[in-house]
């Protein structure tokens, strides 16, 4: 795709997009189209839209390298990370202190509800290497969960050697922060559940979960809706079982509008070519870590295995005044007390970086 410039409208400085990523105007397009055509609705309306659902699932399994029925969408990352915690078979799960709390909580109420035990572990520098997985390891351990790359420390998880590690046990990914933005085989992950509203710049209320066929066979989604079993349109007054594959998932009918901005957007993603981001992505971060670091500022987030994610202090300087200079030049970044995060995508243009720039020097010189 020559054109793809022109499919973004964020500001110049927007260096936000491990928050959220601003939808394409192609995603926009679509949204507006299928609105359009409920608030025009005749007999066959509500059928043309709900072929987005299909659309949409056979956008993630190209993406991700599986088939179709090994899709599920979801309106968003914590659900599919609540049905996998529902849905595993009983034992000790595996998960990192540090992870963001959506791939927390699930993991702990399936504990409350008597359905598994929780292992936090707490390695060092929060990061799920192979090696603090293997130490961890325990007989009793029957799932391992990651993310794909830690919102705080944006290290990137070596998924083809976790697999390796954890061996016959269940591999759960949290790919929010990984999809769409590193190369990775995601194909080692038993299940891969992933928001649309970041890097895929899809919005909100789109996602979705892909399922092995080792996932398949030891998971019974506890989970599961009316649209989550065989014949879901016969009204028969009897408990059908479940459906085959990944629609067991289904709790509901999704709206059929997300799921066309989410197939958008992957479609999108396609015509600019998967490579074509992760490379871009990857030089816009390196330009940014050679102007902090000129600049004297700390890199804290990880640079052996980084994906988009850059987060920085700067040493001797209070984090809100480094950060009142970003927005002072225009720069829309993630501000925590300890670092500030900046996330750049495809569409980020040498601007953002040079606005960085500017704001640090305005705060060197007012260190002098």
């Amino acid at each position: 795709m020559d054109n793809w410039q022109e499919q973004f409208d964020e500001s110049p400085g927007y260096l936000d997009f491990a928050r959220v990523g601003p939808p394409s105007r192609a995603v926009l397009e679509e949204s507006a189209a299928a609105m359009a055509r409920l608030a025009a609705a005749d007999a066959s309306t509500v059928d043309d839209l709900m072929t987005a659902d299909l659309r949409a699932r056979g956008a993630v399994a190209r993406l991700c390298g599986a088939t179709e029925d090994r899709v599920a969408l979801l309106p968003h990352t914590s659900q599919g990370l609540f049905q996998a915690a529902f849905s595993v078979p009983p034992g000790a799960v595996l998960v990192s202190a540090a992870e963001f709390p959506a791939n927390t909580y699930p993991w702990l109420r399936a504990e409350e509800a008597g359905r598994l035990t929780v292992h936090r572990l707490r390695p060092r520098d929060g990061r799920m290497t192979p090696e603090a997985v293997a130490a961890a390891l325990t007989p009793d351990t029957t799932v391992v969960a990651v993310s794909a790359v830690d919102f705080r420390t944006g290290y990137r998880a070596d998924l083809a050697a976790l697999r390796d590690v954890v061996g016959d046990r269940l591999l759960v990914v949290d790919g929010i922060q990984g999809v769409g933005v590193v190369d990775e085989p995601w194909a080692a992950a038993d299940i891969l559940v992933c928001g649309g509203q970041k890097w895929l710049r899809a919005g909100w209320g789109t996602g979705f979960a892909v399922l092995s066929d080792r996932a398949l066979a030891r998971t019974a989604p506890l989970l599961s809706g009316w649209t989550g079993v065989r014949d879901a349109g016969v009204f028969d007054d009897e408990i059908h079982e479940r459906a085959p594959g990944a629609q067991a998932w289904s709790v509901t009918n999704l709206s059929p509008v997300t799921a066309a901005a989410l197939a958008r957007a992957l479609e999108l993603v396609e015509e600019i070519g998967p490579g074509v981001v992760v490379r871009r992505i990857a030089e816009r971060v390196a330009e940014l870590d050679d102007v902090l670091r000129a600049a004297g500022a700390e890199i804290v987030s990880a640079t052996d295995r980084r994906a988009g994610i850059l987060a920085f202090h700067v040493p001797g300087r209070a984090t809100g005044d480094v950060a009142a200079a970003l927005a002072g030049a225009g720069v829309t970044a993630t501000v925590r007390p300890d670092q500030i995060r900046l996330s750049p995508h495809i569409s980020t243009g040498p601007g953002a970086v040079d606005r960085v720039r500017t704001a640090l020097s305005r705060v060197a010189a007012h260190s002098v």
